[in-house]
């Protein structure tokens, strides 16, 4: 456990709030060649965190290879105010790889999820390039540095 982490860590309800609002996360997986980390956005439906990544994409090798994960998703510009939340597991393709669209009943919550989070809309729109990947975090670490008092803020 980090030091103070008891007291910065987020509560489960904070969690949902916060990979509910925030749009981008940070994907690190390992190939052939070591660690890549690319941006991507996601959705979180409350126990998995869902990517629609591009196929064609070193992530997308990387994970048919070695199926571990690691996701960030952070926020905050000054000490005081970084918030963030680590997810680790595995990846796990679902639906059609490439997804075109057949209709997959796992895959309703996340696409109309996704949809309304990056279009406004309720029904998420294919391009034959893209697939899902759903990870449902083995460990979760997080963060809120809002939750220490301002004589701690300063302390690093």
């Amino acid at each position: 456990m980090q030091r103070r982490g008891r007291r910065i860590a987020m509560t489960p309800g904070e969690i949902d709030d916060f990979l509910g609002v925030e749009r981008t996360c940070r994907v690190a997986t390992l190939g052939g060649s070591g660690p890549h980390v690319t941006a991507l956005w996601f959705v979180w439906d409350g126990k998995s965190l869902w990517l629609n990544s591009l196929m064609p994409s070193r992530r997308w090798t990387d994970l048919r290879a070695d199926s571990r994960i690691a996701v960030l998703v952070d926020t905050g510009g000054e000490y005081g105010e970084l918030r963030g939340v680590e997810l680790r597991g595995r990846a796990v393709a679902v639906g059609e790889v490439p997804r075109t669209g057949a209709v997959v009943g796992e895959l309703a919550e996340p696409e109309r999820l996704f949809a309304l989070k990056y279009s406004g809309s309720d029904r998420m729109t294919h391009d034959g390039r893209h697939a899902w990947l759903r990870v449902t975090p083995d460990a979760i670490v997080s963060w809120d540095f809002r939750k220490l008092s301002a004589r701690e803020g300063g302390d690093s």
